[in-house]
């Protein structure tokens, strides 16, 4: 029982120690106009909040957040290999996969991906 008390008391002061290391480093000295101004997804939030926003950052960022939803959808399809017949989850899989697909290739004949037009 005092070995045990002991470890923890150890790494308790190990582990503090390090906290407390850790803090007097990560301090800046040096401090820049620029970088201690908030900043938030590209916009200066002290000027006019009536800026144009751009549709195809837009877009491109609703494009991303369907294929990382994908992933999600996707990953637990190899948990279900024993309970599922592997016929039905991979079927399942591969057209969600292809419909995905089609998704993907429409905002490129509509040149939605395109940054530069």
């Amino acid at each position: 029982m005092k070995l045990m008390l002991v470890a923890f008391f150890i790494a308790v002061l190990i582990s503090s120690l390090l906290i407390i290391i850790s803090t007097l480093f990560s301090k800046k000295t040096i401090l820049d106009r620029e970088k201690a101004s908030p900043f938030e997804c590209g916009f200066d939030p002290k000027n006019t909040s009536r800026v144009p926003f751009s549709i195809r950052f837009f877009l491109i960022a609703i494009v991303f957040l369907i294929f990382d939803i994908e992933i999600s959808i996707l990953l637990p399809l190899g948990l279900i290999t024993n309970s599922i017949p592997p016929i039905f989850w991979m079927g399942t899989g591969g057209l969600f996969l292809f419909l995905v697909t089609i998704g993907l290739y429409y905002e490129w004949k509509e040149s939605t991906l395109d940054w530069i037009t």
